[in-house]
């Protein structure tokens, strides 16, 4: 009995990214016919596992722009949709999806975001990125305090210190419990 391999896919309105994960595979089979038959095979491990996966994709496809790329990690499929348009899921099949389907978030993108490039309308308001003290400059964490008047530890408090010390008596280390001593 063959077993099934971890599939991600993701979407275009003109194509499909179906990603079977499987390292090291071995006599691959791919067959895709127009009506949206997605079949995959291939052997893998140690002990050649037979993997198998058949998928009734959600429409056709064009099978003669499809296209697919083998590395040892794993295979990509890029698949044309027949028509250029949003599907609702992978799969023809309502209801639970297969456990070994899952979205490929890598390379997914949002119906209404596919036109437009990462970053060219990204709107960050007001904010001024010079006060995030995001590296490339000086810390501003101190703006409001004069120059010369920080907290920070120097060598003159350092000195200072040791002073007061040297003239006084020791402190404790510990301060004293305020618990009843335990008597033996």
């Amino acid at each position: 009995m063959s077993r099934h391999p971890a599939v991600k896919w993701a979407q275009r309105s003109d194509k499909l990214f179906i990603t079977v994960e499987l390292p090291d595979a071995k006599n691959v089979k791919l067959k895709l016919e127009p009506e949206g038959k997605f079949f995959f095979s291939a052997i893998a491990g140690a002990d050649n596992v037979p993997y198998e996966v058949d998928l009734d994709l959600f429409d056709k496809i064009n099978v003669d722009e499809s296209k697919t790329s083998t590395t040892s990690r794993s295979i990509v499929y890029l698949v044309k949709k027949a028509e250029d348009k949003w599907w609702s899921r992978l799969i023809k099949q309502e209801g639970v999806r297969p456990v070994f389907l899952k979205v490929d978030w890598d390379k997914w993108v949002d119906e209404d975001e596919e036109d437009t490039k990462p970053g060219t309308d990204m709107d960050f308001g007001d904010i001024d990125f010079s006060k995030l003290n995001m590296g490339g400059g000086p810390s501003d964490f101190d703006a409001d305090v004069p120059e010369g008047d920080d907290d920070s530890d120097t060598e003159e408090e350092e000195v200072e210190e040791e002073e007061d010390s040297a003239h006084n008596e020791p402190k404790a280390a510990v301060p004293p419990s305020t618990e009843p001593e335990a008597k033996a």
